[in-house]
């Protein structure tokens, strides 16, 4: 794998890194277009805990930053709110997206005139002994646009760490989502749904935009743009495939994906791996912190002009023949 070299610009308290121009590979035309229409986007990094309060206002110190740099979407990793440290302890502080907690974060959105990616909220679920794991978008007004309830969920046991059991409280989702924003169309996705390119592929194939945002409307670009996948990754398994199954879901998708992570220690029972990313299309890696466990933002321009020159130099999307990919294979 060709190295990626990173150069690292500070704006107020906001990491901003951006990656080498990529060197064309043989037959593949591809450039970046300089005067290209672009909206900067963010993935914040933390570590949350049990203390509702003190999760909050590091998101709202986030908030103020991004927003100060210049940041239309910040996007916030999966229990960005709040994590147990006792079993239990979600299903109690679990509440409905118009409940004190959520109408918290409506209010920091609209008060800083910026989008957000609120990744993996405990909402109270159909009954008392189960939550959703949902995703939900709030637009710079502080309007909740649109929410997705995590579909895959996190039932494994992980090799020397612990066994994990999330649907023993968790109902699953049965949804998926794209919701128009200033970035583009957004694919919503939660964590654990990363292992499963298939849901990648329905976003990115199967939901064509019928209206993009005039200011960043670009001829020819009708399909999904940006997927987001806030997570918790566990260290285990962010080690060994946190950056290569992101990377492989832009470039099967060409998409952008916007990758906010948890970081670090939560609790004694708890770590997740970190390394906030966000990738273009073309599979490198656009920006990122400079360790895996700093709290803070991972800025860069999303560029829709660059998504549509790489789909148009290689037209995967005219290639792809879901007529075979549906039979059975012969034996």
């Amino acid at each position: 794998m060709m190295a990626i070299s990173l150069v690292f610009h500070h704006a107020p308290k906001v990491l901003l890194a951006r990656a080498a121009r990529p060197v064309p590979l043989p037959g593949v035309a591809f450039r970046y277009s300089m005067a290209a229409r672009t909206v900067k986007v963010g993935a914040a990094q933390m570590t949350s805990t049990n203390d509702l309060a003190a999760n909050f206002n590091t998101c709202s110190r986030l908030v103020k930053e991004a927003a100060a740099a210049g940041v239309k979407l910040l996007c916030f990793p999966e229990n960005f709110s709040f994590i147990g440290a006792k079993d239990g302890e979600s299903l109690k502080i679990a509440e409905s997206l118009d409940g004190p907690i959520m109408q918290g974060y409506c209010s920091l959105a609209r008060d800083s005139s910026i989008w957000l990616s609120l990744g993996g909220f405990q909402e109270k679920g159909c009954d008392s002994s189960h939550i959703c794991n949902t995703h939900v978008l709030i637009d710079d007004h502080g309007n909740i646009r649109n929410k997705y309830r995590k579909i895959h969920l996190f039932d494994v046991d992980v090799p020397g760490n612990m066994v994990y059991k999330e649907s023993s409280f968790t109902t699953p989702g049965d949804d998926l989502v794209v919701e128009d924003s200033p970035a583009g169309r957004l694919g919503l996705t939660v964590c654990y749904d990363l292992r499963f390119s298939e849901l990648y592929q329905q976003l990115r194939f199967q939901h064509q935009a019928q209206a993009w945002f005039k200011p960043f409307s670009l001829q020819g670009l009708l399909w999904l743009a940006v997927l987001l996948v806030p997570a918790a990754f566990t260290k285990v398994t962010g080690e060994a495939h946190w950056e290569i199954l992101l990377r492989s879901r832009a470039i099967e998708t060409q998409c952008y994906v916007i990758a906010a992570a948890q970081a670090g220690k939560h609790n004694d029972k708890r770590e997740s791996y970190g390394d906030s990313l966000i990738i273009d299309p073309w599979g490198w890696i656009v920006a990122r912190l400079p360790d895996r466990i700093t709290t803070g933002i991972a800025a860069a321009d999303i560029d829709l002009s660059v998504v549509d020159s790489v789909r148009s130099r290689m037209p995967i999307c005219e290639h792809r023949r879901p007529d075979i990919y549906s039979r059975a294979a012969s034996l």
